[in-house]
């Protein structure tokens, strides 16, 4: 490849970082504040509280449901009392957690899916990741809620100490998050290099 050529490639690739990058932006914006102005949606103390919509497309209490339930099966398979409503989940003689919409895991999922739609990848792949990353902030989500009750539950004197455990979730959330999109990104760009070199 001559070096005219080279510095072509190199515009050509340039173009398309900031292509993503923009796109990465605006895409994770519309999701997040998207999300946000649902909460007021769907919100009785809501903003812009619209009935309708909350008995008929509720989603962010869908997932906080599909949150609690099992948080409190596994609380429950450690030997606690716990019941859930709504909102919340309550360990009889351990803690009472409240599951607000900072606890759901949409900030993460925003970021998540607007990677998806941002990065230039096969429709298959993109796929792929998507449903692994859901999977992983789920579960990680799920266990995080669930541990929060057990450990609580068994360290009384410890519950103060507790209080940033939304900034730590995050923290390794977005650590798991970000060496999946590494692993990832190095799969597809391996399998798209033997292809270009083939083609030149």
């Amino acid at each position: 490849m001559s070096e005219i050529e080279s510095q072509e490639a190199k515009k050509k690739a340039n173009k398309v970082a900031i292509f993503f990058v923009f796109k990465l932006v605006v895409f994770y914006l519309i999701f997040s504040q998207g999300n946000l102005f649902m909460n007021s949606v769907l919100n009785d103390t809501g903003r812009y509280y619209n009935p309708f919509l909350t008995e008929h497309f509720n989603y962010i209490q869908w997932v906080r449901s599909a949150l609690i339930i099992p948080a409190t099966w596994i609380i429950k398979l450690f030997g606690f009392y716990a019941i859930h409503n709504e909102m919340d989940v309550m360990v009889v003689d351990g803690p009472y957690l409240r599951v607000n919409y900072s606890c759901i895991g949409l900030g993460v999922m925003s970021f998540l899916t607007a990677f998806v739609l941002a990065f230039p990848a096969k429709i298959k792949a993109k796929v792929q990741l998507f449903i692994v990353g859901t999977i992983m902030i789920y579960v990680l989500n799920v266990l995080r809620i669930a541990g929060l009750g057990v450990l609580l539950g068994h360290f009384k004197s410890q519950r103060n100490n507790f209080t940033y455990h939304h900034e730590i979730f995050n923290i390794i959330v977005y650590i798991c998050i970000f060496a999946l999109l590494y692993f990832w990104i190095k799969r597809n760009t391996e399998t798209a290099v033997p292809k270009q070199n083939k083609v030149d």
